[in-house]
């Protein structure tokens, strides 16, 4: 399967509702073929915040529980507007992250929408590790 490359500026920005955290349309959702060509990409950070562990997508960078997000920002890429990938297992948990994130000036998310459950679906592998928290 040949999957095209997406960056933030090619994928759709999703407008943030009118009771959004500030910098909630810094929040660009994408879907499994835009991410998968990212997870070999040295230039995006993908963090994987669903808790408990159930697995991760190959190229994680980082786990960072979803609540704890701004408790680890030393974990993230120094520059704010550097690309940062977020998904969990539905994408609830990423979606709150990435809120967060954006709240905190962070200006270049990118969230999988629907999570480890659609790339899963689009028959993406699934690592399992379980010295993983």
């Amino acid at each position: 399967m040949e999957v095209a490359e997406v960056t933030p500026s090619e994928a759709p920005v999703v407008a943030a509702p009118a009771d959004a955290p500030a910098g909630a349309s810094a929040i660009t959702n994408v879907g499994p073929a835009d991410v998968a060509p990212l997870t070999e990409d040295d230039g995006y950070t993908l963090v994987n915040v669903h808790i408990p562990y159930e697995g991760e997508i190959p190229g994680t960078d980082v786990h960072i529980p979803f609540d704890q997000i701004e408790a680890h920002l030393d974990e993230l890429p120094e520059s704010k507007d550097a690309p940062v990938v977020l998904y969990c297992r539905s994408g609830r948990m990423s979606q709150i992250a990435a809120e967060t994130l954006a709240s905190l000036g962070y200006t270049n998310l990118l969230h999988l929408d629907g999570g480890m459950i659609a790339w899963e679906a689009a028959n993406l592998p699934l690592e399992r590790n379980a010295s993983q928290p």
